[in-house]
């Protein structure tokens, strides 16, 4: 019998990447009817978290990005980098 003890991290195995945190927020958006790509672009541009529906959550998550780190992450994925 193994009697390591482990250390368990509940806030690492609570966070979510930028790209879940992004699906979930598209998915709350079109859930609630609103055009998921314009409401998020708004959100990026503007700052204010009123674009962003808090259905499942998601002005929560969102917020918890910096936007700055959005706006990376979204271009390394269309440039693939």
């Amino acid at each position: 019998m193994d009697t390591k003890t482990i250390m368990f991290d509940a806030g690492k195995a609570q966070r979510k990447t930028t790209k879940e945190i992004l699906e979930a927020v598209y998915a709350a958006l079109e859930e609630r009817g609103y055009n998921g790509i314009d409401q998020m672009v708004g959100y990026i541009l503007s700052g204010d978290p009123s674009y962003i529906t808090s259905h499942n959550n998601a002005r929560l998550m969102i917020s918890r990005i910096d936007r700055d780190e959005l706006v990376e992450e979204i271009l390394k994925a269309y440039l693939k980098k």
